[in-house]
């Protein structure tokens, strides 16, 4: 990983700027990725660059039982700090309780960020790992 630098004029890439070439039954070069966080955050670099090899996205082994789990927590999650970041009746209750421990140490320095760890909680308690 590489924070990366564009010429003038061009400000984020974001995407494949290079993939590896198929031809006559083989492929020979790298993937070449830019990418640009448009994520809250506090980290002023957000445009990176990554070089993965030609069989980088082949996957070697099946999906195991906590890459199963951790993906339908994933989704689960997600949807849950959607709905719960579009929902009016409890949006203004849930950005004071955010304003009221985002000072603290350890506080969470974004909404976003504050409803994840939210639902998340809330996604444990309701579907324990055995």
């Amino acid at each position: 990983m590489a924070v990366a630098n564009y010429s003038a004029g061009i400000d984020t890439v974001s995407g494949a700027l290079a993939k590896p070439s198929k031809k006559d039954g083989h492929s020979h070069g790298s993937y070449l990725i830019g990418t640009h966080r448009v994520a809250a955050t506090l980290n002023p670099n957000c445009s990176r660059l990554y070089i993965r090899k030609k069989d980088a996205y082949n996957r070697a082994t099946p999906l195991g039982e906590d890459e199963i789990w951790a993906r339908q927590r994933f989704t689960a999650v997600t949807r849950a700090v959607n709905t719960r970041a579009k929902n009016l009746s409890t949006i203004s209750q849930d950005q004071a309780a955010f304003n009221a421990q985002k000072e603290n140490p350890g506080g969470y320095k974004t909404f976003k960020s504050w409803l994840w760890a939210q639902e998340g909680e809330s996604y444990d308690t309701a579907h324990p790992r055995a």
